[in-house]
């Protein structure tokens, strides 16, 4: 027997705002059954169609160190730079810069969510199909 993954569960000072802010940059919605209201302590977000759900829960501490598990973000329908762009408009924090550290066309960037969990968009698909 194996096990899978039903969700991943971010703990939280604000589940509304923050599966909403994170409902905006991965194009996620609420799932039908369980609408997602302001001042619910618990909020799942899915994806549209089958995917990696979302699960954020009130929790009284703040967050006090880096995450020890974060997302790596690839972008569909843009470039990592674009996607950055985005993000930032969105309401993330830059934190660090690592492109080009494999070299040129290479590398991600860290971001944060309005609550300082960090996450890396990486670069998209077609920026990896493209010669070196």
């Amino acid at each position: 027997m194996t096990s899978r993954i039903s969700h991943t569960t971010i703990d939280c000072q604000d589940a509304y705002a923050l599966s909403n802010w994170w409902k905006k940059v991965l194009k996620y919605t609420d799932d039908p059954d369980d609408r997602n209201e302001p001042g619910d302590q618990e909020c799942l977000i899915i994806p549209k169609g089958e995917g990696h759900r979302i699960l954020f829960i009130e929790v009284p501490e703040v967050k006090s160190v880096k995450n020890r598990v974060h997302f790596d973000l690839r972008p569909t329908d843009r470039t990592r730079d674009e996607e950055f762009d985005r993000l930032l408009k969105l309401g993330a924090t830059y934190i660090a810069d690592h492109r080009g550290i494999h070299g040129p066309g290479t590398g991600w960037v860290v971001l944060c969510d309005p609550e300082g969990n960090e996450f890396c968009i990486l670069r998209s698909d077609a920026e990896l199909a493209e010669p070196a």
